[in-house]
C-alpha cells in the first residue's frame, strides 16, 4: 500500500459519483486516512462513513480561511500529522462571455481559484515545519483549450489560474519539502456530467478522444495518488493531462 501511514485532506470529496470520493476511497485502499471536506457537512459524513470508521468528515466552505484553518488543526488533532492537501473542490456554470454577471464571475474564481489558495494557507505552515508535504490541484483541459462543454469562460479563467498558482507555490515552497502539481481532466463521467449527456453526444464525444471513451472519476484518482505517493518525489510544478489523449500537444 504506497500512502501507508500518511495521512489526506480532500476538499469537494463528498459527492457520490465525484472525483474526489473516489480519490479519498483511492487513498484509503492504499493505506491513507482521509479527511473528506466538503461545503456539505452532513454528505462529507455519509461520503466518510462509506469508506471505513478511521476516516475523518468535516464541513468547509473553501473561500473562508477560518473554515479552512479549522479543517486542518481538526484533521492534525485527530491524525497529528498532514502529508497530502487534495484541492478538489470546484464548480461550474455553462454560460457565454456576454452572459457572465459580477455575481457569477466573483462565485466561479472564488470557489475554483481563491478557494485554492486559502486551503494551501491553511495547511503549508504545518508542512513546512515538517519539510514534507504533497500538494495536487484541480484545473481542467478547458483551461488549456480555452473552454469545454460545460464551463463558461470564467471557469477557463480560474482554472488556468490553478495552473499559475500551483507553478508558483511549487517555486516558493519546493525548498520546503513541499511538491505542488496540477492535473487537468478532460470530459469525466460524474455526477456533473450525469443527465446532460445523451448516449449518442456520449458516443459522438469518444470519437474524438484518442482512447475512445469518457473518462471516468477514478482515472483522475489515480493521478491524484501518484502525485500523493513517493513514486512522485522529484516532480513539482507539473501538469498531468488525464484527457484520454484530447488535448495532445508538443
Amino acid at each position: 500500500m504506497i500512502l501507508q501511514g500518511k495521512t489526506a485532506i480532500i476538499s469537494g470529496a463528498a459527492s457520490k459519483r465525484g472525483i474526489g470520493l473516489a480519490t479519498a476511497r483511492l487513498f484509503a485502499e492504499q493505506g491513507a486516512r482521509v479527511a473528506i471536506v466538503d461545503i456539505d457537512a452532513g454528505a462529507a459524513a455519509e461520503a466518510a462513513a462509506s469508506i471505513g470508521g478511521k476516516h475523518l468528515s468535516l464541513g468547509c466552505d473553501v473561500t473562508k480561511p477560518d473554515d479552512c484553518r479549522s479543517v486542518v488543526d481538526e484533521a492534525l488533532k485527530v491524525f497529528g500529522q498532514l502529508d497530502i492537501l487534495i484541492n478538489n473542490a470546484g464548480i461550474t456554470q455553462p454560460v457565454s462571455t456576454l452572459e457572465i454577471d459580477t455575481a457569477s464571475w466573483e462565485r466561479i474564481l472564488s470557489v475554483n481559484l481563491k478557494g485554492v489558495l486559502t486551503l494551501s494557507q491553511a495547511a503549508i505552515p504545518h508542512m513546512r515545519e515538517r519539510k514534507s508535504g504533497s500538494i495536487a490541484c484541480m484545473s481542467s483541459v478547458s483551461a488549456q483549450r480555452g473552454g469545454g462543454i460545460f464551463g463558461g469562460p470564467h471557469y477557463s479563467a480560474a482554472k488556468a489560474g490553478v495552473l499559475g498558482l500551483a507553478k508558483a507555490m511549487a517555486r516558493e515552497f519546493g525548498p520546503d519539502g513541499i511538491r505542488v502539481n496540477c492535473v487537468t481532466p478532460g470530459l469525466i463521467d460524474t455526477d456533473i456530467t450525469q443527465g446532460k449527456l445523451t448516449p449518442e453526444l456520449k458516443a459522438e464525444i469518444a470519437e474524438g478522444i484518442p482512447l475512445h471513451r469518457l473518462g471516468e472519476a477514478r482515472d483522475v484518482a489515480g493521478a491524484y495518488l501518484f502525485l500523493a505517493s513517493d513514486f512522485s518525489s522529484y516532480i513539482t510544478g507539473a501538469v498531468i493531462d488525464v484527457n484520454g489523449g484530447m488535448l495532445i500537444h508538443g
